[in-house]
């Protein structure tokens, strides 16, 4: 089994370029607001504790199945341990239920300037509506950026398996194809 973890700050592409690359591979696409926008729906606002538990149960049962791999979007803060434990958290949860489980790291980088644009892109707001508020939005970004690093210094990630790529000027469609192409997948 295969898990990817797509990285990247907010609305620099993650979900998007996932859904290029599941329709390219066997992957599977677990983007983070698969449980962000179900349990705001429910809740009426964002529950740290319930948006966690519900990806424990399709970690578990993922890296319990015969499925070929999995994508998941993550938006990672360099500058807080947490993070790092929360990613290998994860890689526990497939370890233990899969001896041949390979990790594959991509952290996709663009500026602040083109991600605000595409924080209002049609595909965004249909598979996020959380980000419709698009001034709040905007301003979750904003805060994001000004109060942690989601962008890795180089050499910062040793993990085998790892490709940092600038998609501010590619097509998702070209980023998954390089992902595919790099990883052999």
């Amino acid at each position: 089994m295969k898990v990817l973890f797509l990285i990247g700050n907010a609305a620099v592409g993650k979900m998007t370029v996932g859904q290029e690359l599941m329709k390219i591979t066997d992957l599977r696409l677990f983007h983070n607001h698969m449980t962000i926008e179900p349990v705001i729906e429910i809740f009426g606002q964002f529950n740290p504790k319930a948006i966690y538990r519900l990806r424990e149960v399709i970690f578990e049962e993922f890296a319990s199945s015969d499925c070929y791999g999995l994508i998941f979007t993550i938006m990672w803060a360099f500058d807080m341990q947490s993070d790092w434990d929360y990613v290998e958290h994860i890689k526990d949860i497939f370890k233990q239920r899969n001896d041949n489980v390979e990790f594959y790291y991509v952290e996709l980088v663009a500026p602040q300037k083109i991600r605000l644009e595409r924080n209002v892109t049609e595909n965004r707001l249909i598979n996020k509506p959380s980000k419709r508020d698009i001034e709040g939005s905007n301003q979750r970004l904003l805060n994001d950026d000004a109060n942690h690093r989601c962008e890795s210094y180089d050499g910062e990630i040793t993990f085998e398996n790892y490709i940092k790529i600038d998609n501010s000027y590619l097509a998702p469609n070209i980023v998954a194809c390089k992902i595919k192409e790099e990883f052999n997948l």
